[in-house]
């Protein structure tokens, strides 16, 4: 979201501009780094989301981001100046969208900001663990070591999460087709029979239990508005399943506002953590993220706690999220980072006594990303064993569907039908 503001620098002078930032709260965190003070702000619309509403969205996809980071990583251990560094890969961007972000960098880094200031300005192309791993490079003087292993995660996290759109595009397909064919039937297809079954047998012929549920549900969604006479003409000839379909777009829209605020993406992640199958994919997914981030960012030379603080933003769910924090109050007490982790609700006991080990051995980032591989392989296996099972059950509730609708019809006029001829 792009932001326009009024303040003043540390030398007491008043200043106007604009910054983009995921929220008021970060541009806020970026500001205060600067030693500006802000009198007021102001929301505006981001520049990086798409200005058109029928053009495509602005994206930039994980293959030109991984290619832009070893590039990057390749310059600055090459001695090149990061702004000359910026300008070239810049110019040999092949995506628009990327060249627009790269000039808008290079401007920053050119006015005094630091990289990963930069970078939070675009949080649609780099995200808050891209971000913050930066800001650690720069205020460890490792950029270039962790702008390698970044490339390295950014793959992983790419083939992670194309494993997971590919097992679930199949039911996903199965399920939208078979709920359009299925209320299609309901509002244009079952009416009609139930004319025919009317006609045949009259209006007191004796039907199947599940033939008359199905033409009652079939009659209330083709009837018109259950609200009766509203004072809009047009809404009362809407359907109620059309209705129904309308106010459920609204309420979708409305949730997924809500669960982006802070409180309610908690809530959402901490549901999602209840959901037995998927909690199972949540945790591998985060347990391999926390692993190979840390061991990352251990071997980079950056100090335990501010592992933690960047580890935590990289996990992608708040409540484990809230977990690391907590733990990282009681390493800040002088505690080893095992001991809380072995108390924990979502990580396994595995993880704690290999980091016990890794932090007696000196070790820790050679023992994490072993805990990572081992994740990621559990990832892969669970999710092509998820895709296999559930194609053949997608197809059995479909083919059961089908022959229901099929029994609660055809039956009914067989046996109409050899009344009438008897």
């Amino acid at each position: 979201m792009l932001f326009t503001y009024k303040a003043t620098s540390a030398s007491g002078k008043t200043i106007t501009g604009t910054a983009e930032a995921a929220s008021k709260q970060d541009l806020l965190a970026l500001l205060h780094k600067q030693n500006i003070h802000p009198i007021f702000i102001k929301a505006g619309k981001g520049r990086g989301k798409s200005k058109s509403l029928f053009g495509p969205k602005k994206k930039v996809k994980l293959s030109d981001l991984v290619i832009f980071t070893r590039q990057l990583s390749t310059m600055i251990s090459a001695g090149v100046p990061l702004a000359r560094s910026l300008a070239a890969l810049q110019a040999d961007a092949n995506n628009p969208y990327m060249r627009e972000v790269l000039n808008g960098v290079a401007k920053d880094v050119e006015g005094g900001q630091p990289l990963g200031d930069a970078f939070a300005k675009y949080p649609n192309v780099f995200s808050e663990v891209y971000v913050n791993m930066v800001r650690a490079g720069e205020e460890g003087g490792i950029l270039d070591e962790i702008l390698k292993r970044l490339a390295l995660q950014v793959e992983l996290d790419s083939s992670i999460r194309k494993k997971i759109k590919s097992a679930m595009m199949y039911p996903l397909v199965i399920l939208t087709v078979t709920v359009i064919a299925f209320f299609g039937i309901m509002l244009f297809i079952v009416p009609k029979l139930g004319g025919i079954l009317t006609s045949l047998g009259g209006p007191n012929a004796k039907l199947p239990v599940y033939t008359r549920v199905l033409l009652s549900f079939s009659n209330f969604c083709s009837k018109p508005t259950i609200f009766g006479h509203l004072p809009i003409p047009i809404i009362n000839k809407i359907p109620n399943l059309v209705l129904f379909l309308i106010i459920g777009v609204i309420a979708s829209i409305y949730l997924l506002r809500y669960i982006k605020t802070p409180s309610g993406k908690y809530r959402f992640h901490a549901l999602l953590l209840r959901l037995p199958i998927v909690r199972t994919i949540i945790l591998k997914v985060a347990i391999a993220r926390f692993s190979r981030t840390f061991a990352s960012l251990m071997g980079s030379g950056v100090s335990v706690l501010d592992a933690l603080e960047v580890t935590g933003a990289a996990i992608g769910n708040k409540v484990i999220e809230a977990e690391l924090a907590d733990a990282a109050k009681e390493v800040r007490n002088g505690k080893q980072l095992s001991e809380p982790l072995s108390h924990s609700k979502h990580f396994p006991p595995i993880v704690s006594q290999m980091l016990m080990v890794g932090e007696e051995t000196g070790q820790i980032d050679t023992v994490l990303v072993k805990i990572a591989d081992f994740y990621e392989e559990e990832v892969t296996v669970l999710i092509d064993g998820l895709a296999a099972v559930i194609e053949p059950i997608m197809i059995i509730f479909l083919g059961a569907g089908v022959g229901l609708i099929a029994a609660s019809v055809m039956g009914p006029i067989a046996n109409l039908s050899k009344n009438i001829g008897s």
